[in-house]
């Protein structure tokens, strides 16, 4: 049985999870999430009561299901870095590019020096060590992003709705087939993207300073919660 991991997404941006060029990668950001999860595992991100918007207001998705991927490939972050440059360029982020989707690009660590190199992108020096801390990347070609139109979950499903910092696994166990059972039978193929970020990053200046802050702020506490209340 695979196991469902589960947590909230105070701001979709687009980098974490990076659901663009055909593969939903989780790159940066919940570095446990990333060491333990395995390939077959699913991992569903929730909306935030107060999901902030580009314009800095902000609406209530709570309850919500933003994006939802089954790890199809598992790899460290040096081999991440080689196989974007060898098979998928867009996930590099090129800051300077028109196409906001290339901006926002996750593979932001280059391993080819001595030294691990930063690219610029959405996170800077602040971000490295937490970043790095997760080890692996995980990759889905089997996903379902729908960012700004994010879907309800069913009554039976809410408590999977992580409504604190952390994630939740062990407490998802036993929705763990009702779950699957739901995300596959909407009818959506898997693989495909239902709505763009809910926060554009590039909307105003502060923006990305401030994710870039929030979330390193947020994977101090991504350890799994294990006394949620949902």
């Amino acid at each position: 049985m695979p196991r469902l991991y589960s947590y909230c997404i105070p701001f979709d941006d687009g980098a974490a999870p990076n659901p663009f060029w055909g593969t939903c990668s989780l790159v940066i950001c919940k570095p446990s999430i990333r060491r333990t999860a395995q390939v077959g595992d699913w991992i569903a991100g929730t909306g935030a009561k107060y999901a902030r918007l580009g314009d800095g207001t902000t609406r209530d998705l709570s309850g919500r299901l933003v994006y939802a991927m089954r790890v199809t490939r598992k790899m460290t972050m040096r081999e991440y870095d080689a196989f974007t440059k060898a098979e998928l360029p867009e996930k590099i982020p090129v800051w300077t590019d028109p196409d906001r989707h290339r901006r926002l690009g996750d593979s932001i660590y280059d391993f080819s020096g001595l030294k691990i190199a930063q690219r610029p992108g959405v996170h800077g020096t602040a971000n490295q060590e937490r970043d790095l801390s997760g080890q692996f990347a995980l990759l889905s070609t089997h996903f379902f992003y729908f960012g700004a139109n994010a879907v309800e979950l069913p009554p039976d499903l809410r408590p999977i709705a992580q409504n604190r910092q952390g994630h939740r696994c062990r407490l998802n166990e036993s929705y763990v087939t009702a779950f699957l059972a739901w995300i596959d039978g909407r009818g959506y193929e898997p693989g495909g993207i239902h709505g763009e970020p809910l926060l554009d990053l590039f909307q105003e200046e502060s923006g990305r300073r401030w994710c870039a802050g929030c979330r390193a702020e947020e994977d101090e506490h991504d350890d799994e919660v294990v006394d949620a209340i949902c």
